[in-house]
């Protein structure tokens, strides 16, 4: 397998940002606010310091100060802080996908998968949710209680081939 970097890399604020009614107007309400609209399933944006990746169909996780969100929401939804229970690994270098098929169920070589895309899938038994930063590299967020032995899993996969 070509070479593949794994780093765990710092603890950053992580929200998920669940939309359970008036959806429409949430939307209306962030076109307005940030001058840009809420990715569709398996996408993502960058806009006011954020990065809002879609992996579910009314639920976003959300990477940066999600204060100005709050207004947008209103009673239309929630943030709940999830930092704390997930690890981010970042993947890099030329065999990142090849290194996501080792135990996984997700076709992460599509070329369709690419910059800016997301998907939730299983990796080794453990509930990952993906995204592609680059060509080059993709963010895995792991569950806390499980980074440990998925990044020893990918390492071992790594060796081994």
């Amino acid at each position: 397998m070509t070479e593949v970097t794994i780093a765990a890399l710092p603890p950053a604020p992580l929200h998920a940002l669940e939309i359970w009614s008036q959806p429409r107007a949430v939307a209306g309400r962030f076109e307005a606010a940030f001058g840009a609209t809420l990715p569709p399933m398996g996408r993502s944006i960058a806009c006011a310091g954020l990065i809002l990746i879609r992996f579910e169909p009314a639920v976003w996780l959300v990477e940066g100060d999600v204060a100005p969100l709050e207004p947008v929401l209103g009673e239309d939804g929630a943030l709940t802080a999830i930092g704390g229970g997930i690890v981010r690994v970042r993947l890099s270098g030329p065999g990142w996908r090849r290194l996501l098929m080792e135990g996984g169920v997700f076709d992460a070589e599509t070329p369709a998968f690419a910059a800016g895309c997301s998907a939730a899938t299983i990796i080794d038994h453990v509930a990952v949710r993906l995204w592609v930063e680059s060509e080059e590299a993709c963010l895995a967020y792991v569950p806390a209680s499980y980074a440990a032995g998925l990044i020893h899993f990918w390492e071992h996969a790594l060796l081994a081939a």
